[in-house]
């Protein structure tokens, strides 16, 4: 946790266990994700091509708006349109007009994409027990999910 600074003006007692917690937080979700990639891209999938395969997959009809999808990645509607142009050379996601809006694009899960996300899952699976889940505690998950759903309920 080193460089981990209080507030200014902060009293050093007061102030420095929250600033080290973040940059205790920043530094290990840094760590987490990258291990999480590595071991993605082993099977031929970076961590933001499942992410899109989960949602996509869990989204009705497996297919979402692009503004909806974007919103969700916290991608900007350029970064997603590259990235779903990635998946769709794969042939795991084509994009369609929206039925309900004909100036909208949806991004829909092909069979094939189905198929890819249903061989990566347990994988992926597998390596978020290892070295996150396992982790965990008592009533880790419960508090971590508030302070989480907390932090979420502030962001833009």
């Amino acid at each position: 946790m080193t460089g981990a600074q209080p507030a200014p003006g902060a009293g050093p007692e007061t102030a420095a266990r929250p600033w080290a917690v973040w940059q205790l937080f920043f530094e290990t979700t840094a760590r987490l994700t990258t291990e999480i990639e590595s071991r993605l891209k082993e099977h031929g999938c970076s961590l933001m091509d499942y992410q899109v395969l989960l949602l996509l997959h869990d989204a009705e009809g497996r297919r979402l708006r692009m503004g909806e999808l974007a919103q969700r990645m916290v991608f900007s509607p350029s970064r997603l349109s590259y990235q779903i142009g990635v998946l769709e050379k794969r042939g795991w996601v084509r994009r369609r007009r929206c039925p309900q809006d004909a100036r909208g694009l949806e991004a829909e899960l092909t069979d094939e994409g189905l198929r890819a996300f249903r061989r990566l899952r347990p994988a992926h699976a597998r390596d978020v027990e290892q070295l996150f889940l396992r982790a965990l505690e008592g009533d880790d998950a419960d508090r971590l999910a508030a302070v989480m759903d907390r932090l979420a309920r502030t962001l833009p």
